[in-house]
């Protein structure tokens, strides 16, 4: 009997093309699908609950597929588990709803940007953080967060101009907070367009580091020019922590 599955999925996305299966090139659904062919003869179309750039890592990605299978959902994580690279991890498999669509029942998400502000290398940390030269100035970042915080057209924050669908998004919540040689940027939200959280990032960064005052926001919001806003962050510095579901 074909069933709708939930996928709880963790993975380390460095040496990954983002979560969109691409042909010819190594994605993250395109690994899960694979397996999950091998397991039932039937190549799968695994729904994400988003799409996470190339070398961007997830704590809890979640996705639902339909499977006819006999196995239990403890079977399946351990099926998958077993046959999936080491970087890549199902934390949870549970029978949903019929309904249930990971993309489309989804009410926010949360992303973190993790920046490296100490003196030694992270050595061990190097691949999910970003080096900082520069001590920022958080409370600057925080003015110009609070700015960017709310309903707002974030057209200038996103890497596709061209874009047809509304760019209109909540970001009800940036946090800034620095622990030791650390600094992470939360972005709580109902929805993020593509590499808005590393725009968002690059722009308070820039903020930081004095090149733009924290008021700047407010125009840039305005404007809806790309190329007011900061740089793109780079990618393994962020990371998708948790999916809200009603």
């Amino acid at each position: 009997m074909m069933k709708n599955y939930k996928l709880e999925i963790a993975y380390d996305g460095s040496r990954y093309y983002g979560w969109e299966h691409q042909k010819d090139r190594d994605t993250i659904q395109g690994k899960l699908e694979q397996v999950l062919e091998k397991m039932t003869g039937v190549l799968p179309d695994i729904n994400g609950c988003g799409r996470t750039d190339a070398g961007v890592h997830a704590k809890e990605m979640i996705a639902n597929v339909h499977l006819e299978t006999d196995k239990t959902e403890s079977e399946i994580k351990q099926y998958m588990n077993h046959y999936l690279p080491d970087d890549i991890c199902v934390k949870n498999v549970s029978v949903a709803s019929e309904r249930f669509h990971a993309r489309l029942n989804a009410r926010g998400k949360l992303y973190t940007y993790t920046c490296y502000i100490g003196d030694n290398k992270p050595v061990f940390d190097k691949k999910y953080v970003t080096v900082l030269d520069f001590m920022p100035d958080i409370e600057k970042m925080r003015r110009a967060a609070e700015i960017l915080q709310g309903e707002h057209d974030f057209k200038a924050f996103c890497t596709n101009p061209a874009k047809r669908k509304s760019t209109v998004r909540i970001v009800d919540s940036i946090e800034i907070v620095r622990n030791k040689e650390y600094l992470y940027l939360n972005f709580h939200g109902n929805g993020f367009l593509q590499n808005m959280v590393r725009i968002l990032t690059g722009t308070l960064l820039e903020v930081g580091k004095g090149k733009m005052p924290a008021e700047s926001m407010t125009e840039i919001l305005e404007k809806q020019d790309r190329s007011l806003a900061g740089p793109t962050a780079p990618a393994k510095g962020l990371c998708l922590v948790k999916v809200d579901y009603a």
